[in-house]
């Protein structure tokens, strides 16, 4: 299994202090996730076939309806590669680590580059695959470009997949609308911005003979009848959605501004923060031995460190304790 965020039994196991105790600030999900209503009881005994509300739902929030509900972005990355033959696929040198395992077992080629060495790699790709924006880097690439790399790839028979499970916070610069292009293929989640990890449910956006095939190898009933429930409620609810940006806005400038306080000048989205220093790992280090979880990136150079965002304001309070701890013994 591949690192990931989120791993609080770990933690505890390697610090020695008690799951309960700890504040997770290493999975980029939204703290204040949608408030969800009370499942109805027949969410829980019927299977849950497709369900055209939810399909209605996405295709008003996405501005397409050429997608397919899957079980958490997850289900797509693992699938798709088994829905090509051996091609090289191009990714960045750093990214969600899924996609380089997916494709390499599968028997592609993988190759890495820095995504601003993209348009002189594409030529050599059939398949290119970009988080926009980056997990764990925050770099952003317009919707121009993407569309540019879409139509080259397509000239050929390659993909373009583009992974925006940090978008939501900056819709516009989506390009799920232009998913009925051919070899365009945008993946959606709706743990991060809604806050519904738990429920695992995400949409690829794409052509309907790709989704079609997709559909078939992820076999029937993959989102929950009360997933479905939740996340539908979710996506219509408008109101929730604007509130939810402006303040996720706010958090990240407010997590930014008390990053600075300790010396640490840090980038990154709405939903979490990065820091690229030689002493990242240090940090990581000094607020986990505080019970304070980060996600710590050292097979780069230099290393990095990823910081969601806290939620009430006692965690605040504790990463501000923790980061002035910190400062005073790098002073000493």
């Amino acid at each position: 299994m591949r690192e990931h965020g989120g791993d609080l039994a770990g933690a505890a196991r390697d610090y020695g202090i008690a799951q309960e105790r700890w504040l997770d600030l290493s999975t980029g999900i939204n703290p204040h996730g949608y408030p969800v209503s009370p499942v109805p009881p027949q969410a829980w005994r019927r299977l849950p076939s497709d369900d055209a509300a939810l399909a209605s739902a996405a295709a008003e929030y996405y501005g397409t309806d050429a997608l397919l509900p899957v079980a958490g972005t997850q289900a797509a990355i693992q699938a798709l590669p088994r829905l090509r033959q051996r091609s090289r696929v191009l990714l960045p040198a750093l990214t969600y680590n899924e996609y380089a395992h997916a494709w390499r077992r599968h028997g592609h080629e993988v190759c890495t580059a820095p995504l601003n060495a993209y348009d002189e790699q594409l030529a050599q790709a059939d398949v290119l695959v970009v988080c926009n924006p980056n997990n764990p880097t925050a770099e952003r690439i317009a919707p121009q470009r993407l569309l540019a790399w879409q139509a080259a790839l397509a000239a050929r028979g390659g993909w373009l997949v583009v992974d925006e499970a940090y978008l939501d916070a900056t819709p516009e610069e989506s390009v799920a609308r232009f998913a009925d292009r051919p070899g365009l293929i945008v993946l959606r989640s709706a743990g991060k911005f809604f806050g519904l990890a738990g429920a695992r449910v995400g949409f690829a956006c794409a052509q309907p003979t790709l989704l079609d095939a997709l559909r078939e190898e992820l076999g029937p009933w993959t989102v929950s009848g009360p997933a479905q429930f939740a996340v539908r409620a979710a996506l219509r609810d408008r109101p929730w959605q604007a509130r939810t940006r402006i303040e996720l806005a706010q958090s990240a400038v407010r997590l930014q501004s008390l990053l600075a306080g300790a010396g640490v000048v840090a980038r990154g989205t709405a939903l979490f923060l990065w820091w690229q220093h030689e002493r990242a790992p240090v940090l990581h280090e000094a607020l986990a031995r505080e019970a304070v979880l980060t996600r710590v990136f050292r097979d780069v150079r230099p290393a990095g460190i990823r910081i969601g965002l806290p939620g009430a304001e006692e965690e605040w309070a504790r990463l501000d304790r923790a980061l002035a701890r910190w400062k005073d013994r790098q002073c000493a």
